[in-house]
């Protein structure tokens, strides 16, 4: 397969070694502000993995994030932040990385290159052919996340591939090819700076818009935060108070009566 493996091309910039702070940081800045016009670029692909997504989420299906290193990080730091900023239970949308739990923190040897890992581990949350899988890899050559989506297809799953190389193996064996080319990196092949913050950006994209879609917010309100401590209750109270008209106050006591924003509002209504 021939493609062109944008993330191991040389910097735009040489003599990093040479450079004063100022400079450093400079340059960095402005290879970073190339980021958010590719990932505007991969929108009506993005559009498409989210109307997928709603689709499935209606009929009870979830959403499963698959990567190594940081792309599995980020899949798992969107994960995690779904149950409080939507109130979903956490089992809607996982993220699984090679090397498990343990690779979160610390590198795990070797573990990208088991091709056949990531399935195992998806079969362990009961798979089923009405989810979603998410592949995630700025090389779009990652064994543990190729084998991982060449087993729900397989299954009947829909996949999708978030990657930084477009053309990549990622990107061919995927229905839905994210493609992401921010160019090459700052410090050459270092794929957790632009590729990695491309990737988030995607995936703030890929899990706002669903839970949007799947009526977790009102307005512009996250009406199902989980209330876990005293700023998300006072931002709750605000919300209610501003959603019914009625003093701080009673909007405090409503949302502590009632357990969330939407549940305060419906009840005050």
């Amino acid at each position: 397969m021939q493609y062109s493996k944008i993330t191991e091309t040389p910097s735009n910039h040489n003599h990093l070694e040479k450079m004063d702070t100022t400079t450093l940081l400079q340059k960095m800045n402005e290879e970073d502000q190339k980021v958010a016009d590719a990932v505007a670029a991969a929108i009506p692909q993005i559009t498409k993995l989210v109307d997928g997504l709603a689709e499935r989420f209606e009929k009870g299906g979830r959403l499963f994030y698959i990567g190594a290193g940081t792309s599995g990080r980020l899949g798992i730091l969107d994960a995690s932040e779904i149950p409080p900023t939507f109130g979903m239970p956490h089992t809607r949308v996982i993220g699984l990385i090679a090397g498990g739990d343990t690779a979160i923190r610390k590198a795990v040897e070797n573990a990208e290159d088991d091709g056949v890992q990531a399935w195992k581990d998806m079969m362990e949350h009961n798979i089923t052919d009405i989810d979603v899988v998410v592949g995630i890899a700025a090389s779009g050559t990652t064994p543990y996340v190729l084998g991982g989506i060449a087993e729900a297809k397989k299954n009947g799953l829909l996949t999708a591939g978030i990657t930084n190389n477009p053309g990549a193996p990622l990107a061919v064996a995927v229905d839905i090819p994210i493609e992401l080319n921010v160019g090459p990196e700052f410090l050459t092949g270092s794929t957790r700076m632009k590729s990695g913050t491309s990737q988030k950006l995607a995936l703030n994209m890929i899990s706002t818009a669903l839970m949007i879609k799947i009526g977790r917010v009102k307005g512009n309100k996250m009406v199902n935060m989980q209330l876990s401590n005293s700023k998300l209750v006072d931002r709750g109270a605000r919300y209610v108070s501003e959603g019914l008209g009625i003093d701080y106050d009673k909007a405090e006591k409503l949302l502590k009566k009632h357990g969330s924003v939407k549940a305060a509002i419906d009840a005050g209504a």
